[in-house]
Formats: structure tokens, sequence, C-alpha cells
């Protein structure tokens, strides 16, 4: 098997959930004000710009062979006004969809203690890496499903750049595969610096002929296009 030449990782712009829960942490409420599955969450009006933005940046880098969207609206939109005007095909891939929380979903952390309190529990003592909503995903179960990606990315597309629009559990765990990282090593490091809505993180093939960090979590491109970074991005929708 061989090895990709470049990978470039993209989160979504700010979305509708994303102030949703943004605000309902805010307020201290238990469940998220937001009427569309999770699916179907578009981009806010800021994700729009910042989305737009990326199209900056992708002008700077080396042209992808191949560009993946996660199936959301958010992402979608976020591919669309990124890759607009640049004659880039794309298609989705399931396997880059966001999380699955199952019953937790739009529950804020205070939701889930007051509601499920044997699940905040359990979480705790499985860690975040292993813990699996009822009816959700584990970040373990977001793993299996990438590596499967990457396998087949490096298969048929050996060589090739790649260009992946996606959410920010899923561009953390690229970086627990691609740069073989512990479990602990990740917490850690998904502990120090939450990924910014439309950044971008690129890895590219060494002397050695493996992919190796370039950069991770950039939003360079966001203060060219004077953009706003999306407002306490420490918030997250994740309730668990």
């Amino acid at each position: 098997m061989g090895e990709l030449a470049w990978l470039g990782v993209v989160r979504h712009g700010e979305s509708i959930g994303n102030l949703a829960a943004l605000q309902a942490e805010r307020a201290g409420a238990e469940r998220l004000d937001l009427a569309p599955r999770d699916p179907d969450v578009p981009l806010s009006p800021l994700g729009l710009e910042q989305a737009t933005a990326v199209r900056g940046w992708l002008r700077e880098v080396p042209r992808p062979d191949l560009v993946l969207f996660s199936p959301y609206l958010r992402t979608v939109e976020t591919g669309r006004a990124a890759t607009e005007g640049l004659d880039l095909s794309w298609s989705c891939d399931e396997r880059l969809r966001d999380r699955d929380l199952g019953q937790l979903d739009l529950l804020t952390t205070h939701g889930v203690s007051r509601f499920y309190p044997q699940e905040a529990e359990r979480r705790h003592r499985l860690g975040k890496f292993y813990y699996r909503p009822p009816g959700g995903e584990s970040w373990a179960d977001v793993a299996l499903r990438l590596r499967a990606l990457l396998a087949d990315l490096r298969r048929d597309h050996a060589g090739g750049r790649v260009l992946l629009v996606t959410h920010d559990v899923v561009v953390q765990l690229v970086r627990y595969l691609v740069e073989d990282v512990t479990e602990q090593e990740l917490m850690e490091l998904s502990r120090r610096q939450v990924i910014a809505n439309a950044s971008v993180s690129v890895w590219a093939a060494d002397g050695d002929g493996r992919l190796a960090p370039q950069t991770f979590n950039d939003v360079g491109h966001l203060r060219a296009q004077d953009t706003a970074r999306t407002a306490e991005e420490g918030v997250r929708a994740e309730p668990v």
C-alpha cells in the first residue's frame, strides 16, 4: 500500500448548531434550542464568510486531486464555498460525518448530568475515547471508519493530494491515525486545543514517504481575509 503525497483537512465554518450550543452553555440550559436534525444543520452567516475565506488558502496550496466532504449540510456548504470557481470536483463520503451522540444529542453537560446521571458516571469511568453514548458512537468508533477511509485513499490515490472537509472530532482523529499518537496523547492534545471553525490542517509526505504534520488547526487565512473567528470556540455542542 502506498502513501498520499499531501492531505489537507478543513473543519466546517460556524454553524447555527455552534451558536445554539454557545447560547445553551451561557444560559445553563439543559438542551440546545435547535430544530434541524444534526445532518441538516446549516452554516451561520459568519460560517459562510469563514468558508469563503478558506478559498484563499486553497489557491495557495497544491491543487487537490480528490476532494471529499462529509455529507452533513454544514460541511457541504463549507466545501462548496471554499472550492467555488476553483474547478475542483468533489463528492461526499459518509465516513467523514460527525460523531453520533445518540440519546445525548442536543443535551448540554448539565442536561446529561440531570437526565442521564449514570451515563455521566460511565463516561467518567471509561474516558472520552472509549465511551459510547446510548445509540451513539465513541471516538474509537469514529476512528474505525476513518481508518478504513484512509486505507482506501492510500490504496487508490497513492502519491495523490486529497482534501477532506469534515468535523472537529474527525480532525482530531485524523491526527491520531496519521501521526500514530496514543489515546492519552490525543486526549491531552484535544484538551489543550479546540479545533476552530474553518481551520485547516495539513500533512505532507516527508523524505521517507510518510505523512508528516505541516500545520494544524490554522486560521491564518481568516485573519488574512478580515474574517472573524467563532466567539468562545472552547464551547462545544458535544456534552460528553
